[in-house]
Parts: C-alpha cells; sequence; structure tokens
C-alpha cells in the first residue's frame, strides 16, 4: 500500500473519530504528495517511495523546526500543536536510528570511503546523507561525522 492509499484510509478514520489535530494533519500530508505528483516533469505519475520518504522528512523537519521558533518565543500552546502534528508525521516515517546505530554506521562509511580526518567531511556526507536519508536528521548526521572526523582515533 503505499503512502497516498495510507493516508487516504486514516484520514477516513480520522473524521469517523473526530480527531481534528490528525485530519489537518494528514490532510497536509495529502496536499503536499498531490502537488508533488502534479508538479511539473511528474506527469501525474504517483511518487516512489523514496520520493515519499523525503517528502515526509521535509513535512517532519518543517514542524521540528516550528515548534524550535515558537519554544525562543515562548509561545507554547504553538509549540505544543506543532510538536503534537511532528509525532503523527513520524508516525510513517522509519524508525530513527540510536546515536549509538547511527554512529556505528558511520563509522563504518566513514572506513569504507576512507576518511581520514575533517577534510573529508564532504566525501562522506555525501554517502551518509544516501544511505541513512530517512533514517536520521541531516543535521545530527553532520554532526556525528564532523565529531567523528576530528576525533581520528575511531
Amino acid at each position: 500500500m503505499s503512502l497516498k492509499e495510507t493516508i487516504d484510509a486514516d484520514i477516513k478514520k480520522a473524521m469517523l473519530a473526530k480527531d481534528k489535530l490528525r485530519l489537518t494533519t494528514l490532510r497536509s500530508i495529502k496536499s503536499q504528495i498531490l502537488l508533488a505528483e502534479t508538479a511539473e516533469g511528474q506527469q501525474g505519475a504517483a511518487l516512489t517511495s523514496d520520493a515519499e520518504m523525503k517528502l515526509l522528512t521535509k513535512q517532519a523537519k518543517q514542524r521540528r523546526e516550528a515548534a524550535q521558533t515558537y519554544n525562543e518565543q515562548f509561545r507554547s500552546d504553538l509549540e505544543e500543536v506543532e510538536l503534537n502534528e511532528l509525532a503523527i508525521i513520524e508516525e510513517y516515517l522509519p524508525q530513527q536510528l540510536s546515536e549509538a546505530e547511527l554512529v556505528e554506521k558511520l563509522v563504518h562509511i566513514i572506513q569504507r570511503v576512507g576518511a581520514t580526518g575533517p577534510s573529508d567531511l564532504g566525501k562522506v556526507m555525501g554517502v551518509a546523507a544516501r544511505e541513512l536519508a530517512g533514517l536520521a536528521d541531516g543535521r545530527l548526521i553532520s554532526q556525528t561525522v564532523s565529531n567523528l572526523l576530528n576525533n581520528t582515533n575511531f
């Protein structure tokens, strides 16, 4: 079942349950899917699972950043809404890697590409971003790679 079909089914469930927050969030995701499907060059074709994950990751990142902004502005009411929407979006994303799992995978990638220091950050990030897309936040990947390369005795 594609993400779009899953979202459609969950929208119906949310309507029956009268869950307004879930309904609004799911409609937002469906809207983004429809926009991506009708974007120039797509010709109405269904999105690949990779494209769906990128779309969901982008939605999650937007909610995370909005929540952080609201937190900084002491708007806990709006921050709570964003965090609740983020939790709903994360239900459709693959399970995120723990910090230990992330470090393990990044050490393997660093060894595979032959990175020796901070100057190889770009080389490692290119591979890591592709392989770990949707499994960890890009900023967290970047920070971890940087720490590992600066501490070259891994």
